[in-house]
């Protein structure tokens, strides 16, 4: 069989680094890349770290708004399925590189295969709520990586089957975690001790576009009291600058490059606690026994929330620093899985034979 798996950004290559071995050694896969994340920190060392194979297609699409890129990806998309005729379309997640898969696997007429199905914020404002929604509904194979999300599956009444597979990210953490635990050159480079730091990331358009909601992200840097790190986003950069803000920041927290993924999660594993709006964050830190600030008034990964690792705060610093001061939970459950995820992957592409 034939796979035409698409990913573009930072977690779509971490997802693939736990699903692209085991289904090479069953069927041919054809790794088409967006661009969506073309800077060589979101993109190329993620491929070198996690020893995902070389993009077969580059399409170079990149920048703009999200209308203009979706455009641009299904227009570069139709003509390369055509050329590829797959058996099946495999995408991940919830960004544009997934939806526009999605949209031209229908197009296509190929069944689409959506890795992390399910997963639901309830908030449509959010572009990637509106992605994964659409694409669970062009689906023909939904695999979930807890039982939550098939129930909001079965809620919603999508024509596709769904499969619990459990959560490829869990996979990778597990296979990279004694090189994490080990890399203290990445803490001595910062001058960071392990458990005297926080990390934060912030990237949403919806955090990082609107000048005041930046304005209000430094303000909370400002009233942390332990040392902060902030690897920036080239947006939350390019935003910060434009903004007048880039000074505050940089007095306020060690701003570094976009990290790679080794680096990055030695960083979380051995911080004090994470401020975060990303979501692949949230589930990161909780697979490193992280306590996690979430930047949002919502959250996809809701189970974490419920375990007591993830507390929402928006963008409040009084709320931050009050979670800040709560202990870690005494347990954390195996919400989502053994780290064979990528292997039921397979197994379930296997059915479309």
């Amino acid at each position: 069989m034939r796979v035409a798996t698409i990913v573009g950004n930072r977690p779509q290559f971490v997802k693939a680094a736990a699903v692209s071995a085991p289904l090479r050694r069953r069927h041919d896969e054809v790794l088409i890349h967006t661009g969506q994340h073309h800077d060589a920190e979101l993109s190329s060392v993620f491929f070198e770290e996690l020893d995902v194979p070389t993009p077969d297609r580059w399409l170079g699409v990149a920048g703009g708004d999200n209308d203009s890129q979706l455009s641009r990806m299904r227009v570069a998309l139709g003509p390369l399925l055509t050329e590829l005729a797959p058996d099946a379309v495999l995408v991940y997640g919830d960004t544009n590189s997934t939806l526009a898969g999605a949209l031209a696997a229908v197009d296509a007429v190929r069944p689409l295969v959506h890795v992390e199905a399910g997963m639901r914020s309830f908030d449509t404002t959010m572009p990637e709520e509106r992605n994964r929604v659409l694409t669970d509904q062009l689906a023909a194979l939904l695999l979930c990586s807890t039982g939550g999300a098939i129930d909001h599956l079965r809620e919603e009444g999508v024509r596709g089957e769904a499969i619990l597979v459990g959560d490829v990210m869990v996979d990778v953490a597990r296979a990279m975690s004694e090189r994490v635990r080990s890399n203290a050159p990445a803490l001595k480079r910062l001058g960071l001790t392990s458990g005297g730091y926080l990390l934060t990331t912030l990237h949403r358009a919806a955090n990082v576009d609107d000048p005041e909601q930046l304005r209000t992200f430094v303000e909370l840097l400002e009233a942390l009291h332990d040392p902060v790190v902030l690897p920036l986003h080239p947006r939350t950069r390019a935003r910060l600058e434009a903004a007048g803000l880039a000074g505050r920041a940089a007095q306020a927290a060690e701003l570094t490059p976009p990290l790679g993924y080794l680096e990055f999660a030695t960083l979380l594993y051995h911080a004090k606690a994470v401020l975060t709006d990303s979501g692949g964050v949230q589930k990161e830190a909780y697979l490193a026994a992280v306590p996690c600030i979430t930047l949002r008034d919502r959250t996809e990964w809701t189970e974490t929330v419920e375990a007591g690792w993830n507390t929402l705060v928006g963008l409040d610093p009084a709320a931050a620093l009050a979670a800040l001061a709560q202990p870690k939970p005494a347990s954390r459950p195996e919400l989502y899985g053994d780290g064979h995820a990528g292997e039921r992957v397979v197994a379930a592409l296997d059915k479309l034979v």
